[in-house]
């Protein structure tokens, strides 16, 4: 049994930490958390139980480690707060203790990763013989295994499209992806930190980049695309309110070509509400997100997964599985060979054992 911290206890960690309780194959043995309002707090109250565990939060990262776990599993914000994630990681990292995660979506693809980034957590996992894993849903899933499932479909293949289609509307996470989206902001301010020249690239340029290295494709250029979309109406909904003439959904993508054309495309339309961008792709059959593989080929294979939850929204349902992402990597990375790995590492079946239970 696998000894385990839950690092954050946000959108995506309350759901990896309750996972984590009610696992028989992992023990939790300690949770970060960041606000004092969590801290002192039991771990079942952070993430919606009742039976105590007597597992206190802590916003102390040496207590953490005296605890001697075998991995923590890292979901706290780092994209708004690069260096300081880099720290935190390569600290559990070069004490000896592995690290699986969502945060940091350039590390889905870590041979992909700029020296700045890869670097010191290199020199962490030599430094204390650990494994540092990074995956989610999307970035994650879609484009690093459900497109392969797809392709491994078609004798071949002339473009493939991985696409993400959500209503943001009920993800109640204003704060980041809200503001770096730029909803409800108007023409005339500034653009959203998202769409800043090269930070689209930065962050799904991996995927596309890495995808094409595994299909032995040399794309002569990689770029991004942005399309906002403005409300003629006022939209009210969990993430914010917007008033006429406020962005209400964005279009972006990034595309690997070969000559002009784009041949690999990671793409995401994001809107608040079905009342926005209603020119745009919706989900099939009144579904309110879902992420997409196409692949134009012999034959042509369309794979669409579609989250849902009995009792929560889509967008909670989302982060339950970018979390299921990491979790289910723990035995494995702990197993594993010192050193920055991602999904094609690992063999499948490691992935989905000690599920039912």
């Amino acid at each position: 049994m696998r000894r385990v911290v839950q690092f954050s206890t946000g959108n995506v960690g309350r759901h990896s930490l309750r996972a984590l309780i009610g696992r028989p194959d992992v023990e939790l043995v300690g949770v970060h958390a960041a606000s004092p309002e969590k801290v002192g707090k039991d771990a079942a109250e952070l993430c919606g139980l009742t039976e105590s565990t007597g597992i206190i939060a802590t916003g102390d990262l040496d207590a953490l480690i005296e605890l001697e776990p075998d991995c923590v599993v890292y979901t706290a914000l780092g994209e708004t707060r690069p260096m300081d994630a880099i720290d935190q990681m390569s600290t559990f990292l070069a004490a000896g203790i592995n690290v699986v995660g969502t945060s940091m979506v350039w590390l889905v693809t870590p041979r992909q990763c700029d020296e700045w980034l890869r670097s010191p957590l290199e020199k962490a996992c030599a430094t204390g013989g650990t494994t540092l894993y990074v995956n989610g849903i999307d970035p994650g899933y879609s484009g690093d295994t459900a497109v392969y499932s797809a392709l491994s479909l078609v004798t071949r293949a002339t473009s493939v499209k991985v696409h993400e289609i959500f209503d943001y509307g009920n993800y109640d996470d204003y704060e980041y992806t809200g503001k770096s989206m730029g909803f409800g902001t108007t023409p005339q301010d500034d653009p959203p930190m998202a769409f800043l020249p090269g930070v689209i690239t930065s962050m799904f340029g991996g995927l596309v980049r890495n995808l094409a290295g595994h299909i032995d494709v040399k794309l002569d250029d990689v770029r991004q695309r942005f399309e906002p979309w403005y409300s003629d109406r006022r939209i009210e909904c969990i993430m914010t309110t917007v008033e006429p003439g406020q962005l209400a959904g964005v279009r972006f993508a990034v595309e690997g070509l070969v000559g002009d054309v784009p041949v690999i495309t990671v793409e995401h339309t994001t809107r608040l509400t079905r009342a926005a961008a209603p020119d745009w792709e919706f989900p099939p059959d009144g579904m309110s997100g879902v992420h997409k593989v196409i692949v134009e080929g012999e034959p042509r294979i369309e794979v669409c997964t579609h989250l849902s939850h009995p009792t929560l929204d889509v967008t909670d349902a989302g982060c339950i599985s970018t979390a299921a992402r990491a979790v289910n990597a723990i035995d494995w990375v702990c197993r594993a060979p010192a050193g920055m790995v991602g999904v094609e590492d690992i063999p499948p079946v490691e992935m989905i054992r000690g599920l039912m239970w």
